[in-house]
C-alpha cells in the first residue's frame, strides 16, 4: 500500500526521505517521488518502478534542502506513470501534496475546481487535494488544510508542503495511518513506524480528524477545530522486522487487522450510494455488452474460488443470471459449455496462478468474454483479460490469504450490483441501499476486531483437536469453506466444510465429542434451518462453536462457544463472518507452534499446474 515520509530538520531531506521510502518497500508500490524545498523553489522528483529508479534521478538531478515529503504509490486512480506519481502540485506549482487512501468525492470536487479555473495534470484523486487547498489558501496553510479536510469524503492521510510557508509541513489523518517522530532539532512524519525507526523511537500516533503541524523544533497536533491537543509520546522498542509488522506478531495477523483499510481501498471511488451509481469503467465492458450475457462462469483456485462461490450467490440474487463456479484446474479439462454469450470471471490475487491463467485462455479460445478480479497490476491475467477489476488490497505477505479474500468478495458485491442495474433487475434505490450499507462494512469490521479477544480463549480450548467440521448455508456456505481452508493451511489440522443441510447425508457419522463443529449461524433466511442442523450435532454429543449475530440470545441454548459478530444484511454478511474464522485459525496455529506466515508445502503464487 502507499507510503508517506516527511522531514523537517538539519540533514539533507532527500537522503532521509529515500531511506524512509526504502523501509516501506515491503508494502508494495509501483512509483515513488519526493519534493524538497530547495531555496525558494520546490525540487520535485518522480519515477515509475522501484525506488532505485528515483535514487538515480535524484543523483543525476540533486534535490538539496532540509525540508521535504516523499511517497510510494500503489496505483488506484490512474495508471502507474510518472505524472500520476506523488507528490502532486497545485496550479502554481508552489504547493505539493502526498496522500494515502481514497477520496470518494474526488470527481465532484474535480468538476467544481475545473469550473472555477483549476487545471489538472494527472488521473489521480490526490491532485484534487492540492487544488482544494490552493483554493482555500489565503496565507495560512494550516487553516487551508483544515477547510479542505471539511470537504473531503473518504479514508485517507495526507501531508502538505508549501514553498511560501517554508518552515513547516502540515498533515491530516482521516482513517489511514499517520504518525509523527520526535528528534533533536528535526522532526518526522510517516505512515508507518518502519520508515523512521532508524532516526527516532519517540512516536506520536494521530487519531482521525487530527491535523498536525511540524517544524524543526516542534510538533503541534490540533483537533478538527484547530484547538491544540496534548498528545502522549510513545517509546518504540521494536526492531525493524517488528516495525514492518506494525508490532503484530505475524504478517497474517497484521493483514487480518488491515481489512477495514483494504476494503475502503477496494470500494473507494467506485460508487455514489446517495445516487445509487457505480463507476466501474475499468471493467472495459459496456452496459450493452454486459446485458447480452446469458450466463456467467467463475473460475479460480483455493481462497479465490471461495470468493467466487460468494459471487455466485450475489450475482444470481442481484443480476438474476445463471452462474457456475468451478475449479480452474478442472474447468479446461471438462469441455465446458461456453460461447460468446458467456462472461467468464477469473479470480486470482497474484494474477499469475497457472491453472487460472490456462482456464482463462481456454475460455477466450471458445469465444467467451473474460473479466479478471486481480490484486497485482500488470500480471499475466490482467494483461490478457478483456476487462479487469483491481481489488487494491496491497501486498499480502502471509501465504494464507485474508485481506485479499474480503477484497475479492467486495469486488463481487459491486460487480453483481452493476450487472443487476444494467440488466434492469435492480432499481437505483435498491442499489443505493446496498451501497449505503456496504460503505459501513469497514467500520463494522474495525469494531469487531477491537472486541475479538474472546477468540483466543476459544482457540485455547480446541488447539489440540485433530479434526474440525465447518457448516454454513446459503451465501455463508463459502464462508465455512474458507474458514476450514484457513485452519488446515496454517495449523495442519484436518478440517472439512459442508453445506449444513448436507451434514445428515453422510458427514453426521463423524460427529462425536472429539470433533468440534464450527457453524456460521448469523441471522439469515435459513437461520432456523441452521439451528436445526446444530441441534442434530448436539444430539450426537458434538461440541459446537457458533458464529452468531450480536444480540442473539436464543443461540446460547445450542452452542458450547459463541463468537458474536455485528448485525449486517445477509448479502454482505460473508465480509464480516469470515473474520472471526481467520482469527480462530490464526490463534490455533500460533498455539500449536506452526509457522503462520509461511506454512509448510505452500506458496503465495502457484505458477505450476
Amino acid at each position: 500500500m502507499c507510503g508517506i515520509v516527511g522531514y523537517v530538520g538539519h540533514q539533507e531531506a532527500a537522503d532521509i526521505l529515500l531511506e524512509g521510502l526504502k523501509k516501506l518497500e515491503y508494502r508494495g508500490y509501483d512509483s515513488a517521488g519526493i519534493a524538497v524545498l530547495q531555496g525558494e523553489a520546490i525540487a520535485l522528483r518522480r519515477e515509475v518502478g522501484k525506488i532505485r529508479n528515483l535514487e538515480r534521478e535524484v543523483l543525476a538531478n540533486p534535490a538539496a534542502g532540509t525540508l521535504g515529503i516523499g511517497h510510494t504509490r500503489w496505483a488506484t486512480h490512474g495508471r502507474p506513470t510518472a505524472y500520476n506519481a506523488h507528490p502532486h502540485t497545485d496550479c502554481s506549482g508552489k504547493l505539493v501534496v502526498v496522500h494515502n487512501g481514497i477520496i470518494e468525492n474526488y470527481l465532484e470536487l474535480k468538476n467544481e475546481l475545473t469550473e472555477s479555473g483549476h487545471s489538472f495534470n494527472s488521473e489521480t484523486d490526490t491532485e484534487v487535494i492540492a487544488h482544494l487547498i490552493e483554493s482555500y489558501n489565503e496565507g495560512d496553510l494550516l487553516l487551508a488544510v483544515q477547510k479542505t479536510y471539511g470537504r473531503l469524503r473518504g479514508t485517507y492521510a495526507c501531508v502538505v508542503l508549501d514553498q511560501r510557508d517554508p518552515d513547516r509541513i502540515v498533515g491530516v489523518k482521516a482513517g489511514n495511518p499517520l504518525i509523527a517522530g520526535l528528534g533533536d532539532g528535526e522532526q518526522f512524519l510517516a505512515s508507518d513506524v518502519a520508515a523512521i525507526l532508524s532516526y527516532t523511537r519517540d512516536i506520536i500516533y494521530l487519531e482521525d480528524g487530527e491535523i498536525i503541524e511540524v517544524t524543526r523544533d516542534a510538533i503541534t497536533v490540533y483537533d478538527p477545530d484547530l484547538r491544540p491537543k496534548n498528545k502522549e509520546v510513545s517509546r518504540i522498542d521494536w526492531n525493524l522486522v517488528a516495525a514492518e509488522k506494525a508490532g503484530y506478531e505475524h504478517f497474517m495477523l497484521k493483514e487480518i487487522h488491515e481489512q477495514p483499510a483494504t476494503l475502503t481501498n477496494t470500494l473507494g471511488g467506485r460508487f455514489d450510494d446517495r445516487q445509487g451509481k457505480l463507476f466501474l469503467d475499468e471493467l472495459n465492458l459496456s452496459a450493452e455488452t454486459l446485458a447480452k450475457f446469458e450466463r456467467i462462469s467463475i473460475v479460480a483456485c483455493g481462497t479465490a474460488l471461495y470468493s467466487g462461490y460468494v459471487g455466485k450467490y450475489l450475482l444470481e440474487e442481484f443480476a438474476r443470471i445463471p452462474v457456475d463456479a468451478d475449479f480452474a484446474s478442472e474447468f479446461r479439462y471438462r469441455n465446458p459449455v461456453i460461447d460468446d454469450r458467456t462472461l467468464v470471471i477469473v479470480v486470482s490475487q497474484s494474477g499469475e496462478t497457472a491453472d487460472t491463467l490456462a482456464a482463462m485462455r481456454e475460455a477466450k479460445r471458445r469465444g467467451a468474454t473474460t473479466l479478471g478480479i486481480i490484486n497485482v497490476k500488470d500480471s499475466a491475467i490482467a494483461r490478457e483479460c478483456d476487462g479487469v477489476f483491481y481489488i487494491h488490497a496491497g501486498p499480502e505477505i502471509g501465504v494464507a490469504s485474508t485481506k485479499a479474500y474480503t477484497a475479492m468478495v467486495a469486488a463481487f458485491v459491486l460487480i453483481a450490483l452493476h450487472l443487476g442495474q444494467v440488466r434492469g433487475k435492480l432499481s437505483t434505490v435498491q442499489v443505493g441501499e446496498v451501497l449505503a450499507e456496504l460503505k459501513t462494512i469497514p467500520s463494522v469490521i474495525s469494531r469487531m476486531l477491537e472486541g475479538a479477544d474472546h477468540i483466543q480463549d476459544v482457540a485455547q480450548a480446541f488447539a489440540a483437536c485433530r479434526d474440525f467440521l465447518f457448516l454454513g448455508r446459503g451465501v455463508n456456505f463459502p464462508t465455512a469453506m474458507e474458514g476450514a481452508l484457513k485452519l488446515k493451511e496454517i495449523s495442519y489440522i484436518h478440517a472439512e466444510a459442508y453445506a449444513a443441510g448436507e451434514m445428515k447425508h453422510g458427514p453426521i457419522a463423524l460427529i462425536d465429542e472429539h470433533m468440534p463443529v464450527v457453524a456460521v449461524a448469523t441471522k439469515s433466511a435459513t437461520y432456523d434451518k441452521v439451528l436445526s442442523n446444530i441441534q442434530e450435532v448436539k444430539a450426537r454429543n458434538g461440541t459446537v462453536i457458533v458464529v452468531a449475530t450480536e444480540g442473539d440470545l436464543n443461540i446460547t441454548e445450542y452452542a458450547d462457544q459463541i463468537i458474536y459478530v455485528p448485525a449486517v444484511s445477509e448479502a454482505l454478511s460473508p465480509l464480516v463472518n469470515v473474520v472471526p474464522l481467520q482469527l480462530l485459525a490464526y490463534h490455533i496455529a500460533r498455539l500449536r507452534g506452526c509457522d503462520v506466515d509461511q506454512p509448510r508445502n505452500l506458496a503465495k503464487s502457484v505458477t505450476v499446474e
